[in-house]
């Protein structure tokens, strides 16, 4: 679906330009719908004692090409193939690309027999980690939701008047630093997993505070690159804490309902964004640091409290 999205972009020229964009954008949130089913089937098909690893390897490949890739296309479409039909002709082929991600999700990927869709015997699901899973989720979803990505490209491109390459320059910064923070989650103990998720967050309320101080390029780069890095560093421990507190026969049902509730929670923060930045430009960015604090310190006061269940990392 996403293919079609991008082809649709990329067909968007003249008075049905309008038209195929909002097509394509529909077509895109409708593809989000169907994310949760991609994280049963990890869940599923990953063995468990493997978690931690295979989630900084998830992280990992995709950074990889992206420091491969991303100063190359933002070179030559800032400075070479800069016009309109060139930015459709990429989408075009991004979308026509989809086909062979398609072709190896249909022949490659393994089946899930029903044998593996049973959870063991004696699994306990505990609703004390689950509304500790439901606090995480609504402050990161409220913390990224008043300072998103687009925000930080908006304040390059129209405050500090750079170009699509830099733009490019900060995503190959935060590539390199998510895969130096995947080797690094690699090297943190399991039982100091709800440690290293704090760490995590206070890292990207490092990135908050000093993006509300509206610092020049090179600083922003900086601090949205260590961001990353502890995103890199918390979120094997996170997926994993999840896929083990969550019963596998009930999977897909658990990652559709955290779905909807994120989305639920996303409805309202463009209206809050909305009403801190008309109070003062930066106070979604002090908002969102708040948020990012309240997240760390959860997961760092857990362990301390005595908070050690079968399914926690620690």
């Amino acid at each position: 679906m996403d293919g079609i999205a991008y082809v649709l972009y990329g067909l968007a020229k003249g008075v049905i330009a309008p038209l195929m964009l909002f097509a394509g954008r529909v077509i895109e949130k409708l593809s989000t719908m169907l994310y949760p089913l991609y994280q049963a089937y990890e869940q599923v098909i990953y063995p468990e004692d493997k978690y931690e690893e295979i989630f900084a390897w998830h992280l990992r490949l995709p950074e990889i090409a992206t420091i491969v890739s991303f100063p190359v296309i933002g070179y030559f479409l800032d400075y070479v193939y800069n016009r309109p039909e060139h930015y459709r002709l990429v989408f075009l082929f991004s979308g026509l690309f989809s086909v062979v991600t398609v072709a190896y999700l249909g022949f490659f990927l393994p089946s899930v027999g029903r044998e593996e869709r049973i959870s063991p015997e004696g699994f306990t699901f505990k609703v004390g980690e689950f509304k500790v899973l439901l606090t995480f989720e609504a402050l990161l979803t409220l913390a990224w939701g008043l300072a998103p990505e687009f925000i930080l490209i908006n304040y390059v491109v129209f405050v500090l008047h750079k170009t699509v390459f830099e733009v490019t320059l900060i995503a190959v910064a935060s590539s390199l630093m998510r895969i130096i923070g995947t080797y690094a989650s690699e090297r943190v103990p399991k039982r100091k997993g709800f440690y290293a998720i704090a760490f995590g967050m206070f890292l990207n309320a490092f990135y908050t505070l000093t993006m509300a101080l509206a610092p020049p390029f090179w600083l922003a780069l900086t601090v949205y690159a260590i961001g990353d890095f502890g995103n890199a560093l918390w979120f094997p421990f996170y997926r994993s804490w999840i896929f083990k507190i969550i019963p596998k026969e009930r999977t897909s049902e658990f990652h559709a309902a955290i779905s909807s509730y994120n989305r639920l929670i996303g409805l309202i923060t463009p209206f809050v964004a909305g009403a801190l930045a008309s109070i003062h430009a930066t106070l979604p960015y002090g908002a969102s640091l708040v948020l990012f604090l309240m997240a760390g310190a959860m997961f760092w006061v857990l362990p301390r409290m005595g908070k050690k269940t079968q399914a926690s990392p620690i």
